[in-house]
């Protein structure tokens, strides 16, 4: 076998010099280098900011979103959206593993694997698009990929399908970093609460704010307001757009003593929200942006522009244990469990 980097610089094609996450183009040749691991793949999971816009694109027309997949992936060798610059993960079988790491790793040939990088640096080759599931942002295909040596994944367990599993790794990031950024007492406003990383974030804050803080969340129309209610998560929701900033100001206010919040988690997927989540914190106070749709420009020249003095966090979908937290939210919690079973296996 080749020898290859660690982290796959040995896979860019266009321009050279860069790590694949940035390259243009990666080679999706399946011809595994001595420190790869090769996946035969059942499902993708675009992340929800990047399927949105391909959603978008296509008037949610099943075909035309297929014949955009696999034109990205033809052109550029992995599923990266060219608007969004996001990606997703995916589901498959371990089916070889280089050389080089068969004693450093703790996996076998025939494992159950979701890797925790995302397919916007991952050599991906598809042979059919089987079925796309709009409603929870899945791709099932027939199709092969690599790992690179630095990547990170998650065995699959025993205890939950895989389709649930999926669903809770994809956006494993947010609820992990809401551990660790959540204290006794904190006023947390999240963003996108309806949503699947919103409402493992709620359910984190919750648990780590206790019973003398607050969780606000954010529904977009009455609908969701009752569901976010009925969920339970969060103390308060507001109504609102989420781009009308000055209007979520008012409403936190209002709701919270005339204070604005401790922490605000924008785990939406729809852009210009970056306002949003700075205004209603206080200063001294946490923005964290889970979203991929965040303009790092109109975030940091926005905070400027109000005179706001808050600590900005980019939503890096990993961090230490994050895999092990999200799946134990999951096992802690009958209801939460059950939320995403009925939306995400049983479809």
């Amino acid at each position: 076998m080749k020898k290859g980097n660690r982290y796959g610089t040995h896979r860019v094609i266009e321009p050279k010099g860069v790590l694949p996450q940035t390259a243009y183009k990666i080679s999706n040749d399946m011809e595994l280098f001595d420190n790869e691991i090769l996946i035969n793949v059942k499902s993708l999971n675009i992340d929800s900011a990047s399927f949105t816009q391909l959603k978008d694109e296509a008037n949610k027309d099943s075909e035309a979103i297929k014949n955009k997949i696999l034109e990205i992936v033809q052109e550029r060798g992995k599923l990266q959206n060219p608007v969004t610059g996001s990606g997703g993960m995916l589901m498959g079988t371990v089916e070889k593993i280089g050389d080089a790491l068969m004693d450093k790793i703790n996996l076998n040939i025939g494992d159950r694997i979701a890797t925790l990088v995302s397919l916007s640096l991952t050599p991906l080759k598809i042979q059919e698009i089987i079925d796309i599931k709009m409603d929870i942002d899945r791709v099932d295909v027939k199709a092969k990929a690599i790992l690179f040596e630095s990547g990170i994944y998650a065995k699959l367990p025993e205890d939950m399908d895989d389709a649930l599993a999926l669903a809770a790794l994809d956006v494993a990031g947010a609820p992990a970093q809401t551990a660790k950024l959540v204290k006794p007492g904190d006023s947390v406003f999240i963003l996108g609460a309806t949503g699947k990383s919103g409402i493992l974030c709620s359910y984190e804050a919750k648990k780590r704010a206790g019973p003398t803080g607050k969780i606000i969340g954010l529904a977009r129309n009455e609908t969701r307001a009752k569901y976010l209610k009925d969920i339970g998560y969060c103390h308060e929701v507001i109504i609102s757009d989420a781009k009308d900033a000055t209007s979520i100001l008012e409403q936190i206010l209002s709701i919270n003593e005339g204070k604005e919040v401790d922490i605000s988690i924008n785990c939406l997927n729809i852009p210009e929200c970056e306002m949003s989540s700075i205004l209603p914190v206080r200063d001294g106070g946490i923005v964290y942006f889970f979203s991929m749709a965040t303009s790092f420009t109109r975030a940091a020249l926005g905070a400027e522009g109000i005179g706001k003095d808050v600590l900005m966090i980019i939503g890096n979908g990993y961090t230490k244990d994050h895999a092990e937290i999200t799946l134990e939210e999951l096992r802690e919690s009958k209801k939460l469990r059950e939320l995403f079973e009925q939306k995400y296996v049983n479809t």
